[in-house]
């Protein structure tokens, strides 16, 4: 009775697998919404504003991402995530304006915009597509635009199930 070896198709195929989870920020997220600090929480009043802003405790915030948000429907002007962004500074690690996944998507995408993608020229490369971390969907388009001009093939998935993306020929 002879043994009869099992190969390991995937792993000799020569397959690039990305997970873009590996490009998604690792730093904790805080949020700094200004709603208590209008008045009314409807009014941006810059007087009491500055003074919200002079007295708050930034500190807190060393080493971590901030995001700025104003969850009422207030008109708040400019400047005044210029000066929250002026006073969180030296403590933060980076800080935006908008939402926790607009600030996820643009540092994900800075990572992948970061990479050299020489490492991939004629590479068939797999886009791992499921995970336990949602990712932005601007970061497939990231990679996909990375790797379009080096890559062989492009596929959407994981190496027993995936979708073609792009072949070159």
């Amino acid at each position: 009775m002879s043994v009869e070896l099992i190969e390991n198709k995937v792993a000799a195929s020569g397959l690039i697998t990305l997970n873009l989870e590996d490009f998604l920020p690792n730093s904790p997220f805080e949020v700094v919404d200004i709603k208590p600090w209008l008045f009314r929480e409807l009014i941006l009043q810059e007087k009491s504003f500055r003074e919200h802003v002079k007295a708050y405790d930034w500190t807190n915030f060393k080493d971590k991402i901030v995001v700025f948000t104003c969850s009422a429907d207030a008109i708040v002007p400019v400047w005044a995530y210029m000066l929250l962004g002026v006073s969180v500074q030296p403590y933060a690690k980076r800080f935006f304006f908008g939402s926790i996944q607009i600030a996820e998507e643009i540092l994900c995408c800075e990572a992948i915009n970061g990479i050299d993608f020489s490492q991939y020229k004629d590479a068939r490369v797999i886009v791992k597509g499921c995970g336990e971390k949602p990712i932005p969907t601007q970061a497939y388009v990231a990679i996909t635009a990375g790797l379009l001009p080096v890559a062989k093939s492009i596929m959407y998935g994981e190496a027993c199930s995936n979708v073609p993306v792009f072949k070159r020929k």
